[in-house]
């Protein structure tokens, strides 16, 4: 499989050149090539299957002969070993639990995945990585904890001072080692914009072997779409059309969820349901794509006013935004309505949503008044409740146990270096 640029650029590289280089070097954001759809056998024993079994199927049809097929299974084997279980908060509408991996975020999938590949490639070169990566959340903790200790790979974290939740810049600051994190003052563009200028610094790039754990780095993506054939596959027991609620920042799990519809997901619609941050909801009303400065919400890890995946979500439709829409709806919530869900959620089914998780479930109940037939839905529950309790109601945050991993996170010392949101102090810290 090769992979080629949404910046337009001729010419296609390996996985292995895309992985190394994170953005390609006219900007854009590496893609497959080609994609093919499963086989139909597949489907016929997709449940049947564990999450890894599935995993590497899916895996091997989008990345084609990248990696030799024992190496692909020993990746996800590794990468996949936690529970994604399917919680049923109210009858036919579920939360699909992304968080019981090691930093309780999805981003594990995206960043145990990438770890495992980058390592086996390095082991076959003398060479090293700089991961630069940009979080405004959850994408910090699960890159930290995915890489924490891999040779040859030396780890920095830009995040968004005083934007994070304390348990999220706990996880991303105490770890030391190979992780560097890096407090910048300003917002989560800011971080995306610098870490982009210095992938787009041909010398600087290649004298620092800089690649990316955002889920602009094609490897971050793929790993996304295996939870949605997971789901999928329980979810088809009710033999009604799937629906899929995202809560949507940046748009890779949005972007990788079609994705996975393009080779055969089973699915029959998907929300995008975002915070005040609504450029893509506004897209997709009017057709016209504006990006504009994010503004901060309860929310966070969704503070992202010009999505990077954007950029993959038209290309993947070649541009076609009529038939975007056949497949995707929008929503955008305030935090207000945000709050009252969660509140209106734990009073009548007894379940705890978190911010994001709150978004795709009001996503959701949008959606569900725009049809007159009976559907099965879930909406990504991306992040434990516990990273977020200095924003959940305090009468309903007091409930919460903090997992064994939080406890420990928490007692540990913040660590990190301070920067104004310019590249030229981005390059000055990575010039040593």
């Amino acid at each position: 499989m090769r992979f080629i640029s949404t910046g337009g650029q001729p010419g296609a590289v390996t996985l292995r050149e895309a992985a190394f280089k994170g953005l390609a070097p006219d900007g854009g954001l590496y893609v497959p090539e080609t994609l093919s759809p499963l086989p139909a056998s597949f489907f016929k024993e997709l449940s049947t299957l564990s999450l890894p079994e599935m995993a590497t199927v899916v895996a091997a049809n989008i990345l084609g002969d990248s990696l030799p097929e024992a190496v692909l299974q020993g990746i996800c084997e590794e990468a996949f070993n936690f529970p994604v279980p399917l919680a049923e908060v109210t009858p036919g509408r579920y939360l699909l639990e992304l968080f019981h991996g090691p930093s309780y975020a999805f981003k594990d999938f995206g960043a145990r995945f990438m770890a495992r590949l980058l390592a086996y490639y390095l082991e076959q070169e003398a060479r090293e990585l700089h991961v630069l990566v940009a979080t405004s959340g959850d994408t910090g903790g699960a890159v930290a904890l995915g890489f924490l200790n891999v040779p040859g790979i030396k780890v920095s974290i830009l995040y968004p001072s005083g934007k994070v939740s304390g348990l999220q810049e706990k996880q991303l600051t105490t770890l030391g080692g190979n992780i560097t994190a890096l407090e910048v003052d300003g917002n989560f563009d800011d971080c995306q914009r610098i870490v982009k200028a210095a992938f787009n610094d041909a010398e600087l790039s290649r004298k620092h072997g800089l690649t990316s754990a955002n889920s602009i780095n094609i490897c971050r993506l793929v790993p996304q779409s295996f939870y949605y054939f997971h789901a999928c596959a329980q979810l088809a027991e009710a033999q009604l059309p799937v629906v899929f609620s995202v809560p949507s920042g940046n748009f890779g799990n949005l972007c990788a969820g079609l994705l996975a519809k393009r080779i055969g997901l089973p699915v029959d619609h998907f929300v995008a349901a975002t915070n005040a941050n609504d450029v893509f909801v506004k897209y997709l009303e009017s057709g016209n794509y504006n990006a504009r400065p994010s503004v901060r919400t309860l929310s966070n890890a969704m503070d992202v006013g010009d999505p990077s995946n954007y950029a993959r979500i038209a290309h993947l439709y070649n541009y076609d935004f009529t038939a975007l829409r056949k497949d995707v709806f929008g929503h955008s919530v305030s935090d207000a309505e945000t709050t009252a869900c969660i509140e209106r959620v734990f009073a009548e089914h007894n379940y705890l949503l978190e911010p994001h998780a709150a978004v795709a479930w009001l996503g959701l109940e949008a959606y569900e008044k725009t049809l007159g037939r009976p559907f099965v839905a879930a909406a990504l529950g991306t992040a434990h409740p516990a990273k977020f309790m200095d924003v959940i109601p305090a009468q309903l945050a007091e409930k919460i146990v903090l997992p064994a991993g939080l406890q420990d996170a928490m007692q540990k010392e913040k660590k990190s270096i301070k920067i104004k949101p310019e590249f030229a102090e981005l390059k000055a810290y990575l010039e040593g």
